[in-house]
């Protein structure tokens, strides 16, 4: 997943500038695996990694990953730093509010998805088993039938040992 060169600045600060948390703690955070952020934080303190606020994506191009976790470092800032914290990620306060709708009407439309998949398969389920006792019922019903013919058959050689034994 590409991530904009403002997110991994963040990400970078959040471990090297702050010091606030561990690569380990800020990786589980994010669900970025721990080799990525130390190899940002390589690039940082080699000079590739700029922590300027240009950035290679516009807002609109950001992953929802990124999105959110964006969203979520933006809960943890009070008012007077969330207006540098949007300059130094290249945002608009706009972005947040519409980044929040974006993600609820993920999560919505996947809730949504998995519901209807969900009753499609209870459905699918009422009629496999319905097959089933329909499946079971014919099957005794031959079996039934299969046991007459036995006891058929039983009598019959009964009656024409029956029959021999008189005439002889």
């Amino acid at each position: 997943m590409k991530y904009s060169k403002g997110f991994k600045s963040s990400i970078v600060r959040r471990v090297v500038e702050r010091g606030e948390k561990s690569v380990y703690q800020v990786s589980k955070e994010t669900g970025i695996g721990a080799a990525t952020i130390n190899g940002w934080i390589e690039k940082h303190k080699a000079g590739k990694l700029g922590m300027d606020s240009s950035d290679d994506l516009t807002p609109s191009q950001r992953g929802p990953g990124e999105k959110l976790a964006l969203l979520l470092e933006s809960k943890t800032l009070d008012d007077s730093n969330r207006g540098e914290w949007l300059r130094q990620q290249g945002l608009h306060s706009e972005h947040l509010p519409l980044w929040e709708q974006e993600l609820a009407g993920m999560v919505q439309d996947k809730h949504n998805a998995l519901k209807t998949e969900n009753t499609n398969l209870k459905k699918e389920k009422k009629q496999l088993e319905k097959d089933l006792r329909a499946q079971a019922r014919e099957l005794a019903i031959k079996e039934k039938a299969l046991a007459d013919v036995a006891v058929l058959l039983t009598l019959k050689k009964k009656h024409r040992n029956l029959f021999q034994d008189e005439e002889n």
